[in-house]
């Protein structure tokens, strides 16, 4: 089964992420993509002076019944961080699914949340797809 990355940048806009996530969830649940639809944060934090990239730290998901809702008290106690956002999603289809990956596809980056994150696709065979890849991988 091959996957289709998409990679959105939400730079220091916590509430945005948050929506994001959000929507994911909602859209796992709603449709029923468990396996199909799977993503994660990433966090990288900037040095101050620099805007260098220090580390960068995969974000833990909220569990149990009320995802949402632990997931939007813990972004209002947040403060401002020099943190970028970036949220990587994987969609895996099995090969007869091919015009339901695409709506997908052509969904996810229209969306509200989504639109202004600089949506990238990474699609088997282009040159970013094994680097992508494997980074989603190493974020566990």
């Amino acid at each position: 089964m091959a996957h289709i990355y998409m990679l959105f940048e939400f730079a220091k806009d916590e509430e945005k992420a948050q929506q994001a996530l959000h929507k994911l969830e909602t859209w796992k649940q709603a449709f029923r993509l468990d396996k199909k639809l799977l993503y994660k944060v990433e966090r990288i934090a900037l040095d101050g002076a620099d805007g260098d990239a220090k580390s960068a730290q995969p974000e833990k998901k909220a569990q149990g019944k009320h995802k949402g809702r632990k997931a939007k008290a813990e972004a209002e106690e947040m403060p401002a961080s020099n943190e970028d956002i970036r949220l990587l999603v994987r969609l895996g289809f099995s090969g007869h699914e091919k015009l339901s990956e695409e709506r997908w596809v052509q969904r996810i980056p229209t969306e509200e949340p989504f639109r202004d994150a600089s949506p990238v696709i990474v699609k088997p065979g282009e040159a970013k797809f094994e680097a992508t890849e494997q980074r989603f991988e190493e974020l566990g």
